[in-house]
């Protein structure tokens, strides 16, 4: 399911807050050490995560790939969009992300604690090594994931040297940008449905299907 880098009702807001938004986007990024000291939950399995998201939405450079993920780590929904030129923003990149979820799963905003969880995988040129870009991507994903009612989990990079969790320093060489997806069945556990009905479920169906 991949998606346009457009506005949205997430990104609506008065000239004020867009002026006050744009006054300093250096602000608006988390370094790796900061991730690490946010309490982020760490993937069980994240090679499996990766390559299953790599099957599903087969990302060039320039792709993000935002997924929500149940207790189990069982992927619910995801959605993939192409990241615009444009300067690193954790502001705008948080309503892009908000704009993805909401298309993609209802929010959890009722709950007392979190129990889904939202990984970002992003893939991009250059190394593994952290840049500003991240850090934005950073900023916004747990931003996103607040207004969403959800757990701010992984940033995960893909490069043409394999994938990396920044924050942990867990990595591997496959897959990466450049690789082949492997078999959808052996790289994602089918996702968990809802046993009740009503619209939320519906929704969740369309995306399992998707």
């Amino acid at each position: 399911m991949t998606f346009g880098f457009a506005p949205s009702s997430a990104a609506s807001t008065s000239s004020t807050d867009l002026s006050a938004a744009s006054a300093n986007p250096l602000a608006r990024l988390l370094e790796p050490a900061e991730w690490a000291e946010a309490g982020i939950p760490l993937l069980r399995n994240p090679r499996e995560v990766v390559s299953g998201l790599h099957s599903r939405h087969r990302p060039k450079p320039a792709t993000a790939i935002v997924a929500v993920l149940d207790p189990d780590e069982r992927l619910l929904a995801s959605a993939s969009f192409t990241r615009r030129p444009a300067p690193a923003d954790g502001w705008m990149f948080r309503n892009t992300l908000l704009a993805q979820l909401r298309r993609v799963i209802p929010h959890d905003l009722r709950r007392r604690t979190p129990v889904r969880t939202a990984v970002l995988l992003y893939c991009r040129e250059g190394d593994a090594r952290w840049t500003e870009e991240d850090g934005a991507w950073m900023w916004g994903l747990r931003d996103a994931c607040t207004l969403h009612g959800l757990r701010c989990g992984a940033y995960i990079t893909l490069t043409r040297d394999g994938w990396q969790v920044l924050g942990e320093g867990r990595g591997g060489r496959r897959p990466n940008a450049d690789s082949a997806p492997e078999p959808f069945a052996t790289s994602e556990s089918p996702p968990l449905l809802p046993r009740t009905g009503g619209a939320a479920s519906e929704v969740l169906r369309r995306a399992a299907a998707r």
